[in-house]
């Protein structure tokens, strides 16, 4: 049995998207998500237990973050850049839960963060990061903390190949129908547009003093 799903089919975004009853629903770097908003913590917290049973129904292993203003779903990416087939069935489930309860979903507040370490191709900048911040290697390139907290980081070449000069910038995972949005909000907060070659599954922006900062879409859209 795999660890996020009783099945051993995997889908893609686009296949969770065409599941009935998702529209809740968005796909982020991290996984499919959903966010519900909540008059209170009461409210947020009564869609556990419904969460909860559908989860053992389904055999997926969700993450619930609950909080005052809303509840935070994720089915998270474990080892695999995948979507478990049970997804869309859970997914479902959820939303009507969170329906019958009066939770309002919220798709503008949907996301994930990466951060993109780019390092000396004779540098391996990973084990100081993962000691750092308590991280786990993930995959061959990537770290992730272990109860999936903190942002993603992912470590790939420096362009161009320049000896201690390492370089970060943040990938910011949104829903495809807020991409635009988000990254007119951020031009119009004093950033620059750098490189828009990739639109619409990214834009590539910097702020004023030239920190970067990547809006992506693409991991909502991709078949």
């Amino acid at each position: 049995m795999d660890e996020s799903t009783s099945g051993s089919t995997w889908i893609s975004p686009a296949a969770f998207h065409r599941a009935t009853g998702v529209s809740d629903w968005r796909v982020t770097g991290t996984g499919p998500q959903a966010v519900f908003a909540a008059t209170s913590l009461a409210h947020a917290a009564g869609l556990v237990t419904p969460i909860v049973a559908a989860a053992e129904r389904s055999g997926i292993r969700p993450d619930i973050d609950v909080r005052p203003e809303g509840v935070v779903v994720r089915i998270p990416y474990r080892g695999t850049d995948s979507i478990p087939a049970a997804a869309g069935e859970f997914a479902a489930a959820v939303s009507q839960a969170a329906a019958e309860q009066r939770l309002t979903p919220d798709p503008t507040r949907v996301q994930s963060i990466g951060i993109y370490v780019a390092q000396h191709s004779e540098a391996d900048v990973r084990p100081f990061f993962t000691a750092a911040l308590g991280y786990e290697d993930m995959g061959d390139t990537d770290a992730a903390d272990p109860l999936r907290c903190g942002p993603q980081l992912a470590f790939n070449p420096l362009t161009p190949d320049a000896p201690s000069r390492g370089r970060t910038h943040f990938d910011v995972f949104v829903p495809a129908d807020q991409a635009r949005a988000r990254v007119d909000a951020a031009l119009a907060a004093g950033g620059r547009l750098a490189d828009d070659s990739h639109a619409p599954a990214w834009w590539s922006l910097a702020s004023p003093d030239n920190h970067g900062v990547d809006i992506a879409s693409w991991t909502d859209t991709y078949d």
